[in-house]
């Protein structure tokens, strides 16, 4: 990890666990501006990003993605630059010598809220279409419960024990995003 905008090779960098030994997210970034890589599970990068808050945008990422979220390596910068950030991750992309799959076509599962209406059963599906305004609000609600609740299932299956908020009025639309 440095604080300057030298850019570190990936490779140099040592890999640091998702979840510390209690099933808790590694908070030591809180706050801290960088680029990051997150891993899978053996080790195989999937997906380069970058943030002004570091342990937020890998909580986001470990509840959208939980089955690609184990590993991760850090470069801090001191102050808030896109020109930088982007350079730091595209230097990385670069070593990589390939896309990682966070990056490429699915990109938006990793950088997006869920979207529990891509979930709907084939009743839900008709009951929203049969509903009026407060229905559809009402039946988008349900299902945003329903896929929280699995999302919630894969990640206590995971081994995570941190507290994780879904924003309440996201789920109107049908959307799931950690607060």
């Amino acid at each position: 990890m440095t604080s300057n905008t030298t850019i570190s090779n990936l490779a140099d960098l040592e890999f640091i666990p998702y979840l510390d030994e209690n099933g808790q997210l590694i908070d030591r970034f809180t706050g801290t501006i960088g680029v990051y890589a997150i891993f899978d599970q053996a080790k195989s990068l999937c997906y380069i990003g970058y943030s002004r808050d570091i342990s937020l945008s890998l909580k986001q990422h470990l509840v959208r993605q939980p089955q690609y979220c184990y590993w991760f390596k850090v470069q801090t910068i001191d102050r808030p630059s896109r020109a930088v950030l982007e350079g730091i991750r595209d230097a990385w992309i670069m070593e990589n010598e390939a896309m990682p799959i966070g990056n490429g076509a699915d990109e938006k599962c990793w950088t997006q809220a869920i979207d529990a209406k891509a979930k709907m059963t084939p009743e839900e599906q008709a009951n929203y279409e049969a509903s009026d305004d407060l229905g559809k609000i009402k039946t988008l609600k349900q299902v945003a419960r329903r896929v929280e609740q699995e999302v919630l299932s894969l990640l206590e299956a995971r081994g995570v024990r941190l507290s994780i908020r879904f924003d309440p009025k996201l789920k109107e639309d049908g959307l799931l995003d950690v607060k």
